[in-house]
């Protein structure tokens, strides 16, 4: 659209007339991200409060439809990058957040770890280092004493803070392994994800999907990187009757990886009280449903 058009659209947005500030709202939310520095323009120069509340609220919604295209490409694309997706989800909080400063920080914990490992070492004893820095040095940990904060969800605030859920947890985890060339998958365990490390040759061939029995290990990032075998896992399934066990046992796609931590953002906007985060996640929600 034209420059005068979109500005004579925005000169609009003061309009009392609910008909015509609607239409122009609609005409307004077909552009993209590109006029978000002429509205904040037109805010910064007025002193209408109804006026600035408009263009927030429409900004607002530019920045979501640009986060829900970015979330949809994701899930549908060849190939999947886990550390873009879970940038995605920071992106519905924290639309500016520049990624390239993310990936400094998550490449930091990594150069340490990497420098401490060799191609002598098991993929345990690998995992075992991994774990130590990750947990003792570094100190991440679950958000006990916040679990509700939706600030848990993200990965800018879990590299800044230490605290998160279970799911971005986990998440991170996975990156840091993979960056380590490290096989780890995700593991849709009950209320709990968990990690899975397999076998190395199975990996390249298979990326992010089922792979039988073909699990070395499990790793329970939710309590310090703990690990443990398929027969610990099983019975913990059959004491709680979880079945069919394979759901909970077998690596699952990145996918579902992102859709469990929107999932933990939705529970979270939930019990705030935060419903229209709440029903914008609902709205990311729905590409999952293929």
């Amino acid at each position: 659209m034209e420059k005068s058009k979109l500005d004579a659209l925005i000169n609009l947005l003061d309009d009392p007339d609910k008909t015509v500030f609607e239409l122009v709202e609609k005409a307004l939310l077909k552009e993209n991200n590109d006029i978000i520095p002429m509205l904040e323009e037109k805010w910064e120069t007025s002193f209408d409060t109804s006026y600035q509340e408009r263009i927030e609220n429409l900004i607002q919604g530019l920045q979501f439809k640009e986060t829900y295209k970015k979330l949809e490409a994701w899930i549908n694309a060849d190939r999947r990058d886990l550390f873009y997706g879970f940038w995605i989800v920071d992106q519905f909080q924290y639309p500016d957040l520049n990624m390239l400063n993310i990936q400094l920080k998550v490449e930091n914990i990594r150069k340490k770890i990497w420098l401490e490992l060799n191609n002598s070492l098991t993929l345990l004893e690998k995992t075992t280092i991994l774990n130590h820095f990750l947990f003792n040095i570094n100190g991440f940990s679950i958000n006990h004493s916040n679990k509700n904060s939706s600030q848990n969800s993200f990965l800018s605030q879990l590299l800044d803070s230490k605290k998160g859920n279970p799911v971005s947890l986990s998440i991170l985890y996975t990156i840091i392994a993979r960056q380590l060339e490290l096989p780890a998958y995700f593991i849709d365990f009950p209320k709990n994800p968990l990690i899975a490390i397999v076998e190395p040759e199975l990996a390249k061939k298979v990326h992010g999907e089922s792979f039988g029995s073909d699990v070395l290990f499990y790793i329970n990032p939710s309590h310090k990187g703990a690990i443990t075998s398929i027969k610990e896992i099983e019975y913990h399934l059959r004491k709680n009757d979880f079945r069919p066990l394979f759901d909970y046992t077998e690596p699952k796609s990145d996918i579902l990886f992102i859709q469990r931590l929107l999932e933990s953002l939705e529970e979270s906007y939930h019990n705030l009280g935060m419903t229209e985060k709440e029903e914008q996640i609902q709205q990311l929600l729905q590409l999952f449903d293929y």
